[in-house]
């Protein structure tokens, strides 16, 4: 399948064929089962790798669908790509309003509050994605997170070799928060309401006496909260947001404690 998607991103004609089709098909069936997803962690590098063939069939997978009528009792939706289905079977608690696409993988125990999922992203079991979140196209959702509420996740398809969001296992992500540009944050961390993260944004460890400065990865277990630094402009100096570190959470087999505790030390809202 691999070889027959890859020849088909470079010559759209084979698009045309029976067996590109199929593959594009089977590989879109994979990730709506989690056999195959976009991202996968790389253990001996402590990075992740992105499946770029995979990324290339969900592109191409739009190209060789039709435009259909979606009919979800009085509800009526024109598009390429069919809602996800069979959520009793699957193990997913899913409440009206909460709207996944085709080729999202949702794991048993996942939490749809009225949200929005799209196609490519992974969520891992016992994760909540809270009211009016939105999981942008191939995000990675990992074990045990809380995606509170109106957080926004952005998707990545191109280019495809660009790697998606990250949520590793355990984070708390407050509400209102924006993660986009293949931003990944680490395992347990928790991010305060309203932090916006983008690759060029500066995440700043305030609890050095020397700060240490990170770009587009949040460490393990970090709390963060929104913050800002003066730059120097040719009008002026101006403040610009960045996302400040301020502590950790401890590292308790109780991360619910864990977590509270760290709320309650660093006066977090999330």
């Amino acid at each position: 399948m691999k070889e027959e998607i890859l020849k088909a991103w470079e010559d759209r004609s084979l698009l045309k064929e029976v067996s590109v089709q199929e593959a594009i098909k089977n590989t879109l069936a994979k990730l709506d089962r989690g056999e195959e997803r976009i991202a996968y962690y790389q253990e001996d590098k402590d990075t992740w790798g992105v499946n770029e063939a995979a990324k290339k069939a969900v592109l191409m997978y739009f190209q060789i669908q039709e435009m259909k009528t979606i009919e979800v009792g009085a509800f009526e939706f024109h598009d390429k790509i069919p809602l996800k289905s069979g959520f009793q079977e699957k193990g997913i608690r899913v409440v009206p309003q909460a709207l996944a696409r085709y080729g999202a993988y949702i794991s048993a125990g996942v939490v749809l509050m009225p949200s929005y999922v799209n196609i490519g992203a992974y969520i891992d079991s016992g994760t909540m994605i809270d009211t009016w979140a939105t999981v942008g196209s191939c995000a990675q959702i990992g074990k045990n997170v809380h995606i509170s509420g109106g957080v926004g996740i952005g998707g990545v398809l191109e280019p495809p070799q660009a790697a998606p969001v990250i949520i590793e296992d355990g984070a708390f992500i407050g509400s209102r928060c924006i993660l986009v540009e293949g931003v990944r944050v680490g395992k347990e961390a928790v991010l305060g309401a309203n932090v916006t993260i983008t690759q060029s944004t500066k995440i700043i460890d305030a609890t050095q006496e020397q700060p240490i400065t990170y770009q587009g990865i949040v460490p393990p277990r970090a709390v963060v909260i929104p913050g800002s630094y003066t730059k120097t402009f040719a009008g002026g100096d101006f403040q610009v947001p960045c996302a400040l570190i301020i502590g950790k959470r401890k590292a308790s087999t109780d991360l619910k404690t864990s977590l509270n505790e760290v709320l309650r030390e660093n006066e977090v809202a999330v």
